[in-house]
């Protein structure tokens, strides 16, 4: 992926990581159009940030579907997809919510499938096409307290790997560990890695690597590869006893 000059287009860039990137992609001369559910906050971050904003409801296959003719009628030179849309939620499987694993489910998983679905017909017209997905470290260690959250970060690292394959474009994935935001309440948590710090890490590694595939900052590395480094269970113990 280049570092400027790309029309980019994210799911979920009202708040945390989404913001923060966006922030930094625009500062490095991409146009950038972020989506949300909060028509109010997008209105505001246009007029704070000179980003472009649109309506968003990832779990809303209509709203995929305006969304997809709105960006790509007026920002036809689009080449980089970024799905950063998520939710996060404790669960507690002995007393099990069905309507909170749908939730995350709809905008985890197939809210990433359904806008990937819908943009890359003309991705792959663009001649630097990228998708770029988001999942977490939790994909490859779960915190237990957040099963469904967990699962499908891991389906959407397996669901990367099968785009990778199948598409002619580039296709990175995101792998963040926890991050100071206010996902899951995370802004004060001095477990989590400082919002700034992981955007600023984030941005170096896509300069410094434009063809990756993954992009692992250092303090993921602990869960990303702990099973290849033969340290799950030790890791799957650690990261569950701070929490």
């Amino acid at each position: 992926m280049k570092s400027t000059g790309n029309t980019i287009f994210m799911t979920g860039g009202t708040s945390g990581i989404g913001l923060a990137l966006a922030r930094r992609f625009r500062d490095l001369g991409n146009t950038v159009i972020i989506s949300g559910r909060r028509k109010d906050l997008l209105d505001r971050i246009v007029t704070e940030d000179g980003i472009e904003g649109i309506p968003l409801d990832v779990a809303d296959p209509a709203s995929i579907t305006a969304a997809y003719e709105t960006v790509t009628t007026q920002y036809p030179d689009l080449n980089v997809l970024v799905t950063m849309a998520g939710v996060m939620y404790p669960e507690n499987l002995q007393d099990p919510d069905l309507s909170t694993v749908e939730q995350i489910i709809d905008i985890n998983l197939l809210g990433t499938i359904r806008t990937v679905s819908a943009f890359t017909p003309h991705l792959l017209k663009q001649a630097d096409g990228v998708i770029m997905t988001v999942s977490s470290g939790l994909a490859f260690v779960p915190l237990v307290m957040t099963p469904t959250y967990s699962a499908t970060k891991a389906a959407v690292h397996s669901y990367t790997q099968s785009l990778r394959h199948q598409l002619d474009l580039q296709v990175i994935e995101l792998v963040p560990p926890a991050v100071q935001t206010a996902l899951l309440d995370q802004e004060n948590d001095e477990h989590a890695m400082p919002l700034a710090e992981y955007v600023h890490e984030t941005i170096q590694l896509l300069q410094d690597n434009p063809d990756a595939e993954e992009i692992l900052v250092d303090r993921v590395k602990f869960l990303r590869n702990a099973e290849k480094e033969s340290r799950y269970d030790q890791v799957i113990g650690v990261l569950n006893s701070v929490r």
